[in-house]
């Protein structure tokens, strides 16, 4: 047999080349999102302006939506979302689209900031030249381009403060969630934000075992987000902060700390004569109606 006819008889069965696997993501970035499409929208369209798109993975956490959010998949063919089918709070959606997540950096980005083309990339470069470094944050500006509110105390009180623009990096011990980037080891050592928190706290959380790990926050001041924030409240959402921060007291200065914090939060709002609040801080009803 001749050898052209022997390579057209075995043909069909040499093995298929191999193709080499994708090099995974550089950074995951997590959306979580709940009825604000027009927000989410322009959240999307930003990061997919981003420098270096290929070496990010998008996951968007719809918590329940029912304002048509979920009719925007098909314009972003790149991205993963992933629904559910109620609101279960901040916290369970983080840690639902961190577990998707394949990079080694997180970058937890709130459905109502904007980043422009070169903010994650420098983000992860400065993760990468410095390893004392646990978290870095942009600098969150308004649509003013002013400083917005983005550090605040722990435990949580409440009170946000703006950052002015400085020349070096800026350390601090709490920064918002809105716009924070950190190793993914840190989430692997708790294996999932207490979801004992509910829309509040899991950021608190964080930056609580990132600086008790001996690593530094950042807030980098030459680079910048917008971040529209919320102007709105409600008594669900008052509520749901007064028992994350009890959550956050509970773990970290004791039971009766924490259990002190809590009644503290359902008086004052009873001295206030904000009835609904003092009712679900008693009883512990959270934003996804849960009991905390």
């Amino acid at each position: 047999m001749s050898s052209r006819r022997a390579e057209s008889r075995y043909s069909g069965c040499l093995p298929e080349q191999v193709k080499p696997e994708p090099a995974p993501p550089k950074v995951s970035v997590i959306v979580v999102s709940h009825n604000r499409a027009a927000l989410l929208r322009r959240c999307l369209e930003a990061l997919e302006g981003s420098e270096a798109r290929d070496t990010l993975q998008i996951v968007v956490i719809d918590n329940g939506s029912t304002d048509g959010s979920q009719q925007m998949e098909p314009d972003f063919s790149n991205i993963r979302f992933m629904r559910l089918p109620r609101n279960f709070g901040l916290t369970k959606a983080l840690n639902i689209g961190i577990r998707a997540a394949d990079a080694d950096y997180l970058f937890l980005l709130h459905d109502d900031t904007e980043v422009t083309p070169g903010v994650v990339s420098a983000l992860a470069a400065a993760l990468d030249a410095q390893p004392e470094v646990g978290a870095v944050c942009p600098l969150l500006v308004d649509a003013a381009g002013q400083p917005a509110p983005q550090v605040s105390d722990l435990p949580p009180d409440g009170v946000w403060e703006p950052l002015e623009p400085a020349p070096e990096p800026l350390e601090v011990d709490y920064a918002t969630g809105a716009a924070l980037m950190f190793r993914s080891f840190f989430f692997k050592a708790m294996r999932q934000i207490d979801e004992h928190y509910g829309q509040f706290g899991s950021d608190a959380e964080l930056c609580f075992r990132i600086r008790s790990a001996g690593k530094k926050i950042l807030v980098l001041p030459d680079v910048r987000a917008l971040h529209h924030g919320r102007q709105d409240t409600s008594t669900l959402r008052r509520a749901d902060f007064q028992i994350g921060r009890s959550v956050f007291i509970r773990k970290h200065a004791g039971f009766i700390a924490g259990i002190q914090a809590r009644l503290g939060a359902a008086f004052r709002a009873l001295g206030g004569l904000r009835l609904g609040e003092f009712t679900s801080v008693i009883s512990g009803q959270k934003i996804d109606g849960t009991q905390g």
